[in-house]
């Protein structure tokens, strides 16, 4: 939550809820909703790492606002991130594991466990799909999300044809 924070904060001052707005509708429903917890806590730790720093408002009627703004070292930051590339390939998988486990530990069938992954990614695809349609279309970025994890879910099928082929 760190990073994307302080990328938003890149176009300029804001306080947590524009913060918390401004993700959920960039990224749309498929995204998981940001806690607006996490974001003020998140926000308090990067203002006490000097990435942000922030100013108290006034409001008439109203509790005053923390305005949050982008530092020198955190638009460093969000620069170093942007041209990280992002980690390798998953092979720390939950699933592959317990795949791996189930014959040594006598309490699950492997097969068995593909058939139970598979409808659970079949009934994310579905639920994904819905999503898809009920997302606006003028939301590209929400669009193209939904349709990369579409995607990895088909692969994650593929790959568990591969298993079942080969544990059979």
């Amino acid at each position: 939550m760190r990073l994307p924070l302080l990328a938003l904060l890149a176009r300029g001052p804001a306080h947590g809820y524009e913060l918390k707005q401004h993700l959920e509708t960039l990224l749309g429903a498929a995204y998981p909703q940001p806690n607006i917890g996490q974001i003020y806590v998140t926000l308090g730790r990067l203002e006490k790492s000097g990435l942000i720093a922030g100013e108290d408002v006034e409001q008439s009627h109203r509790p005053n606002k923390r305005i949050y703004r982008l530092t020198d070292a955190g638009r460093e930051a969000v620069a170093a991130w942007f041209d990280e590339p992002t980690g390798e390939p998953r092979v720390r998988d939950e699933f592959f594991m317990k795949l791996a486990l189930a014959p040594q530990s006598g309490l699950a069938d492997q097969i068995a466990l593909i058939n139970k992954q598979r409808r659970q990614y079949l009934n994310t695809m579905r639920d994904l799909s819905k999503l898809a349609a009920a997302e606006e279309r003028d939301n590209r970025v929400a669009q193209l999300l939904i349709e990369g994890a579409m995607l990895h879910l088909q692969a994650d099928l593929d790959w568990l044809e591969r298993c079942q082929e080969e544990l059979e």
